[in-house]
């Protein structure tokens, strides 16, 4: 007999860091998977193993931070991959970056990878995945010691290495991130990418030429010191994850740090800025 699921459509302010929450916290439920949407995430449960009080301690439902609301949507058996293949679509960034799930037809974009997200958070459709991907194409990391902070799916570090980083590490503090980082780089023939879970924590005694951080804003800028001190001179520090209006605080702690502002990438409201040490 086909399993009977309940799809939770929620719908998500601001939408990237309250999908992550929502979906880290859903994660211990019997949700069993999620996929991103344009206004949020819906999250899957079968029936069987629903009760009403499913949601009743989810933290960011009842925050002031975030707007939550959702509907709910009875489905016959769940096919998995038709949901990511009418969901994830492929990403091109400037013709010359091509991310893609193994269903999509390969492209001849000069950098090709292929992403078997286990969930859609990280695939490269976000705004600043994109523009961290546009960054490291304007950049020579050939040769050079690269930091991918809050690697999610590792799309950074895959690029960083095509490109000819080396050695990178790639760290998340997500356990599916860590997973699913490790899977992702054997896929596309990485050979220099270690993964790492856990968080700033990991950088003691650590040195790098390249650090990318597409993290949220107070993560950055509570680790932000912690970033300067693994950062070679003349090293490159790329940020992202937060809003234009953000700008003058993540710049006053870099700048107070001895960082030097060289560029920004605008997409939406969202903003990637690079940083020379």
């Amino acid at each position: 007999m086909a399993n009977t699921y309940l799809g939770y459509h929620f719908k998500v302010e601001p939408k990237e860091l309250g999908s992550e929450i929502l979906v880290a916290e859903l994660g211990e439920k019997p949700f069993e998977s999620f996929i991103e949407t344009e206004f949020g995430v819906t999250a899957y449960i079968q029936k069987a193993l629903w009760t009403k009080d499913v949601l009743e301690d989810i933290f960011i439902l009842t925050s002031p931070e975030f707007t939550v609301s959702y509907t709910i949507e009875e489905i016959e058996q769940v096919n998995w991959n038709e949901e990511w293949e009418k969901n994830f679509e492929a990403i091109d960034v400037d013709g010359i970056c091509h991310v893609r799930a193994p269903f999509h037809e390969k492209t001849d974009a000069q950098y090709d990878i292929v992403i078997e997200p286990k969930m859609s958070f990280g695939t490269g459709h976000h705004e600043t995945t994109h523009m961290m991907i546009q960054h490291l194409l304007e950049t020579d990391v050939a040769g050079k010691k690269t930091l991918d902070m809050g690697c999610g799916t590792a799309i950074l570090a895959i690029l960083a290495e095509m490109k000819g980083a080396q050695p990178i590490d790639a760290i998340d503090i997500d356990n599916w991130c860590y997973l699913n980082s490790i899977e992702n780089a054997e896929r596309n023939n990485c050979k220099h990418i270690t993964v790492y879970e856990g968080d700033a924590a990991l950088l003691a005694g650590r040195n790098y030429d390249v650090i990318i951080a597409n993290i949220n804003r107070n993560i950055l800028l509570e680790d932000m010191q912690q970033y300067v001190d693994c950062l070679n001179p003349g090293g490159t520090l790329f940020l992202s994850g937060f809003y234009e209006e953000d700008i003058p605080v993540i710049d006053a702690s870099c700048t107070e740090k001895g960082l030097t502002y060289v560029k920004k990438h605008q997409k939406n409201n969202w903003v990637a800025l690079k940083y020379v040490n």
